[in-house]
């Protein structure tokens, strides 16, 4: 499967918050966080959905990777989303191996994509 999402009994603030002290407790850090039923309302659209968009990264994974493929700067930082769907609250990602297939040209990378999908599901999994 090409995403990984979980649901939790959590509200939106609540997954949220985890997920970002699970990001750091996994020796990640959290670049920045999108929300973005705030910024569309801010464009004069209403979007019904809650929905925050972490972008989270390893500055030495960033660095290896970057080193020999900058290209792949287009599939970087990750992305976690945290987001409300048919009244449930959801947390889920594009699998970094997923992204990686897009880079054939990296293919020797895949070791690092591995790494970087268990960390990242582990963090969604501790924010659960």
């Amino acid at each position: 499967m090409s995403v990984y999402v979980v649901e939790t009994a959590k509200d939106l603030e609540t997954a949220t918050k985890d997920l970002e002290e699970a990001v750091k407790r996994n020796k990640f850090g959290v670049l920045h966080v999108h929300d973005l039923q705030k910024t569309l309302k801010e464009k004069g659209v209403d979007f019904p959905n809650a929905c925050r968009i972490l972008e989270v990264c390893s500055p030495q994974r960033a660095v290896q990777v970057l080193t020999g493929h900058m290209t792949l700067n287009l599939a970087l930082p990750c992305r976690i989303s945290v987001y409300r769907e048919k009244g449930k609250t959801k947390i889920g990602m594009i699998r970094p191996t997923t992204l990686l297939a897009l880079f054939p040209e990296a293919a020797e990378l895949k070791s690092v994509a591995d790494e970087v999908e268990r960390e990242t599901m582990r963090m969604i999994d501790e924010a659960k």
